[in-house]
């Protein structure tokens, strides 16, 4: 199993002071300790999509578990569509054994260790959210409902930002951890509650 250079992130339902939130995707990235010919790879591998002038990177998706991987010729990866640190592991064993047989060169035999990025939340504040009001009184919202139906709140600490619905809805993104996640969602309750309708 790879090992993780973070906290342990499960997947599911988290409460926090009636705060309901839902992982719903995991960024990582990780060396896989090869050295990749990205069009030897694609010709070979069915799952692997590689277009070098739109993008630098190859495509490798798995339909289970359902992820993908931004793959790299210096073998580092950026896994994402997970939704816990077990499922990246899970990826990332798959991936070698899938892209091993094919590396250019083997650097290491060591289970690559990963990083987790980004993670994406979905959460529910409970309240019906005045978003003009909200755009105009709270430092850090951005509110153009004829581009977007959403605010965005941008936190500095945590380093995280808000897209907010006038429902109460909320995604979450930039957390590293469920901590993040968690103070990120307070901090915004806490703020909002004056504007809700």
């Amino acid at each position: 199993m790879a090992k993780s250079t973070g906290s342990k992130i499960a997947s599911g339902n988290w409460s926090e002071k009636n705060i309901d939130f839902k992982i719903t995707n995991i960024v990582s990235s990780a060396i896989l300790g090869l050295e990749l010919d990205l069009f030897y790879i694609a010709q070979r591998i069915k799952e692997i999509e590689y277009e070098p002038e739109q993008f630098p990177g190859a495509i490798l998706k798995f339909s289970e578990p359902k992820a993908s991987l931004l793959l790299f010729k210096n073998g580092k990866a950026v896994c994402v569509g997970c939704r816990d640190e077990e499922t990246i592991a899970k990826t990332l064993d798959k991936t070698l054994k899938l892209l091993k047989p094919y590396a250019k060169k083997i650097l290491t035999n060591k289970k690559p260790e990963f990083t987790v990025t980004n993670i994406v939340a979905s959460a529910n504040l409970n309240m019906l959210l005045d978003l003009f009001t909200i755009a105009s009184k709270v430092k850090d919202v951005e509110y153009e409902p004829e581009q977007f139906p959403g605010a965005i709140l941008k936190f500095y600490n945590p380093k995280t930002s808000l897209l907010l619905f006038k429902n109460g809805k909320v995604i979450c993104a930039g957390a590293t951890s469920k901590k993040q996640i968690k103070d990120a969602l307070v901090k915004a309750k806490n703020i909002l509650i004056k504007y809700k309708n």
